[in-house]
């Protein structure tokens, strides 16, 4: 198989690095919307589903390659699924994740539910030049736990425990995450389907 270049709509250093190296042996170089200066469009669509098909648009159509796209984020169930996806801007600006994790388990504190379930959630939209747009999803169920445990990983890594496990995903190793993440299993749909070609 030959090398293909595809660019990832992404300026988040971690999720580049943890999606290079599940498509690096599948013959898949890419270059981050950070690489190629592409700005960040606004993520003004109401799922994780548009604003991926959003973001990936935008990159095929300013560079002419495939272009992937992934919006993903956490979904507390005594949360009514928030942060979902306004999980990055719930770390406000700049981004500061332990305040996002903070601003979790306080809204958890006050909820009073004690209910503590929360998924991981990941939407991969693939834009093609002159092609439909293609979806793959994938989710991983756990726990927020208090307070963060593990230096890995990025994000909400540190507060969410997958279930039947004992760790974070930020005490986990990149290749312990990759088994069980959710972006993990999204690129893993979409490995399956064949797109890589």
């Amino acid at each position: 198989m030959g090398q293909e270049t595809w660019v990832l709509a992404s300026h988040n250093a971690g999720k580049i690095k943890e999606m290079e190296r599940i498509l690096a042996p599948f013959g898949v170089t890419l270059k981050s919307a950070h690489d190629l200066a592409l700005p960040e469009p606004e993520e003004t669509e109401t799922t994780f589903r548009g604003n991926a098909a959003l973001k990936a648009r935008a990159a095929c159509e300013a560079t002419g390659l495939p272009c992937l796209a992934d919006d993903s984020g956490l979904a507390v169930d005594a949360l009514g699924g928030d942060p979902g996806i306004h999980s990055a801007r719930w770390a406000g600006e700049p981004r500061d994740f332990m305040r996002a994790m903070q601003r979790v388990e306080d809204a958890l504190a006050a909820s009073g539910s004690g209910n503590r379930t929360a998924r991981f959630v990941c939407t991969i939209a693939l834009a093609r030049p002159g092609e439909d747009i293609v979806f793959f999803e994938g989710e991983v169920e756990g726990e927020i736990v208090w307070p963060p445990r593990g230096p890995d990983g990025f994000g909400y890594d540190p507060v969410f425990q997958p279930v039947g496990h004992n760790r974070t995903f930020g005490e986990m190793s990149a290749d312990e995450k990759r088994q069980l993440s959710h972006r993990a299993r999204a690129l893993d749909a979409m490995i399956a389907a064949g797109v890589q070609r």
